[in-house]
């Protein structure tokens, strides 16, 4: 079936709808060459289309293995090419097969250069998915509708949980996380006790923390002010270490400000230097918003990691209580593991270093 992609700004791209669903949501582009079912599952891209940069998609098939979240969360999925005989030896179903049993919205045969050169330029915007046939009223009609905005409580837990382990007890506060960051954490031994984006401090004190976690999640920080305030509260209370959002988060809970970026950070080849080692470190990034620097200035912290293309901070440290963040998402699912020394780094706070 033949569709189009229309943007708020007028732009419109054509190409094939998998299925004939019509969807909206805010366009945003990831430069990942692997990884799409880790996007697609990956709770931080919740109410945006995802369009990816790299040409030619699915060629690996998909596997449960790679599964980040318990659905997804995505509102569409624009690619060039999919590829219809993928092979690799993990392979369960093909991204076709995969996208219309979950019922994914998917346009594909798109020029996405033309996409991401429009939103490089432009910005983020809203957009639509439709078919062919949709007429300009039905497409204004959708264009008109409001971005959802309380992403949060669409992906966190429901309900607490727990995954044992024989080390220090850590909550985290989940915001939209991804397995493999809880994975990561179990690694190093965390015996993890997983609890929703608006449990109050209070009951994040009786289960007896010997630290706290702040996942990454989709959406403007602001919109989450419940959280703010609880992280505020557990600032000066136990070790706190902060991914994505839950650095965002940080930030806010210090007194600091945040602001939307142009286009966002998205892709798992985002060069970051870590100022401590004078070094560049590839990572993996999905967010939208930054961490003002200059609103930091004040706050007793120090920036610890900054982007190189664009020069934003990806990372701070509390001079005095055992508190750090980054903006990026350390534990490559999809993309390089030069950041899981991170987790590390937490673990020792949580055994009293430094």
């Amino acid at each position: 079936m033949n569709g189009k992609l229309i943007l708020e700004d007028g732009s419109i791209f054509y190409g094939h709808l998998l299925h004939d669903m019509v969807t909206t949501g805010e366009v945003v582009f990831n430069t990942g060459m692997t990884g799409y079912q880790e996007i697609l599952t990956d709770p931080s891209y919740c109410g945006q289309i995802v369009t990816l940069t790299y040409p030619l998609v699915g060629n690996y098939g998909v596997a449960d293995i790679f599964e980040q979240a318990r659905q997804s969360y995505v509102r569409g999925f624009v690619i060039s090419e999919l590829c219809e005989v993928p092979s690799n030896c993990l392979m369960e179903k093909t991204l076709g097969d995969y996208l219309v049993s979950r019922k994914i919205p998917c346009i594909y045969g798109v020029d996405t250069r033309a996409i991401t050169k429009r939103i490089r330029s432009h910005g983020t915007m809203k957009g639509v998915i439709a078919p062919l046939t949709a007429t300009e009223d039905e497409v204004a009609e959708l264009l008109a509708q409001p971005l959802t905005r309380d992403v949060v409580q669409e992906v966190t837990t429901r309900e607490v949980y727990t995954i044992a382990g024989s080390g220090p007890k850590v909550v985290v506060m989940d915001f939209g996380i991804k397995r493999n960051i809880l994975n990561s954490l179990h690694h190093i031994g965390c015996d993890l006790v997983v609890v929703p984006a608006d449990t109050p401090v209070e009951a994040i004190m009786e289960l007896q923390p010997e630290g706290v976690f702040l996942s990454n999640g989709p959406g403007d920080p602001k919109d989450v002010p419940e959280a703010i305030e609880t992280v505020k509260a557990l600032l000066d209370k136990k070790p706190m270490f902060g991914i994505c959002l839950g650095h965002q988060l940080l930030a806010l809970a210090l007194g600091a400000d945040t602001y939307k970026l142009k286009f966002g950070h998205r892709g798992s080849n985002q060069p970051v230097k870590n100022l401590a080692m004078n070094r560049v470190h590839i990572t993996s990034q999905n967010h939208g918003y930054a961490v003002d620097e200059a609103s930091l200035s004040d706050k007793d912290v120090i920036i610890t990691h900054r982007a190189v293309n664009d020069g934003t901070v990806e990372g701070m440290r509390h001079r005095s209580l055992p508190v750090f963040s980054v903006q990026y998402h350390p534990e490559a699912a999809p993309g390089p593991d030069d950041n899981t020394y991170l987790f590390d780094e937490f673990l020792t706070l949580l055994n009293g270093g430094k």
